[in-house]
Order: C-alpha cells, then structure tokens, then sequence
C-alpha cells in the first residue's frame, strides 16, 4: 500500500471513529476492506485506544450531564446523552434478569431501561414518569444485549413526551412512547 492511500485511510478512520465511538475493530476491518491486525496497527499509529477505553471515555461524558437520575440509578450503561434531545443506554441481560424455565428476560428489566433513559433526557432536578404507552414485540434472552434509544418528541411547559425504541441487533424487542414530567420541587410524602 502507497503512503498516500495509508495516509487516507487513517484520516477516514478517525473520521469513522469520531462519528461512531463504539465501532468494533472487526466492524472497521469490514468498513475498510482491511484486516483487523491492519486496523489496530492503524489505531496505534494514531493513538486511538481501543473500544473499550473509547466506550468509557464517551459514558463518561454522557454522564456527566446526566442531571434527573443519579448515575447508579440508571438501568443500563450509558452510551451517550443529549439532554432534552435524545441518548442511548446497553443492557446486557444477565442470569439474574431472566425467567428460570422460559430463560427469558423478565419485562420489568426492559421497562426499567427504557424508563430510565426516558427520564434522563429531560433537563430537570426531578422527572417522573405520567404515562406509559409501551409494546413488547419480542422476547429478549440471556446473554442479549439491548441497545435503547430515546429521543424527546416535543415539550409543553413542564410536560414531555418521549419515544423509546429498544433493539437487539436489528431486532426490534420494545417502542413505546412516554409522557413525563419535571417537577420544580420536592415532592411532598
């Protein structure tokens, strides 16, 4: 290979990188037409640390802005986060979240994530949830990994409403679309 077409493709790899963070090295290696080794060597080059590091540095970013939910509070790890915009949240579903027999996850999991991530996207000291309109559309197994994207509809006042799709794969599992609301002031018990 020519330095200039090295040259090209490490510009187009930090352009991949920067746009898509969580990119695995076998994904790039397809993306470019080149061999995995060749991608890590490329990233070495350019002191691109592998996804691991990238994926930590991009949540905790994300979780810094996080403002209605206390990190530990959140279901799922945090992908990324734009307040009163949109965000995205992992799942990786676990021994502990699944039915026994059925060794399917138990929707309260699902739920959890995606209400969650509902409620981290509006910009207040405190949000609860008012509304729920929420499908399941297919069972998620053990050892899945659920991909949730939020993405907030429209406001009105104090009032959001707030649309949640959540995917494995390229499967569909959960859509569904929340109402919630920021509270000015401590709710009173």
């Amino acid at each position: 290979m020519t330095r200039h077409h090295k040259h090209e493709r490490h510009q187009a790899l930090r352009e991949e990188i920067d746009k898509n963070p969580f990119s695995t090295d076998e994904e790039l290696a397809r993306h470019f037409g080149v061999s995995v080794s060749t991608i890590r060597l490329d990233r070495t080059e350019l002191s691109i640390p592998e996804l691991r590091e990238r994926t930590k540095a991009v949540a905790h970013e994300a979780y810094d802005t996080l403002k209605s939910l206390g990190e530990a509070e959140l279901v799922g790890e945090l992908r990324d986060l734009h307040i009163g915009e949109s965000g995205s949240t992992l799942l990786k579903i676990e021994e502990s979240m699944v039915l026994s027999k059925a060794r399917v996850t138990r929707g309260h999991h699902l739920f959890a994530q995606a209400n969650s991530l509902a409620i981290a996207l509006v910009d207040a000291e405190i949000v609860v949830t008012g509304s729920v309109d929420m499908k399941f559309l297919r069972p998620v197994r053990y050892g899945e990994t659920v991909l949730a994207e939020g993405k907030v509809l429209r406001r009105k006042g104090n009032k959001y409403w707030v649309e949640i799709t959540a995917h494995v794969n390229q499967d569909l599992v959960l859509t569904g679309t929340w109402v919630v609301f920021a509270v000015e002031k401590p709710l009173e018990v």
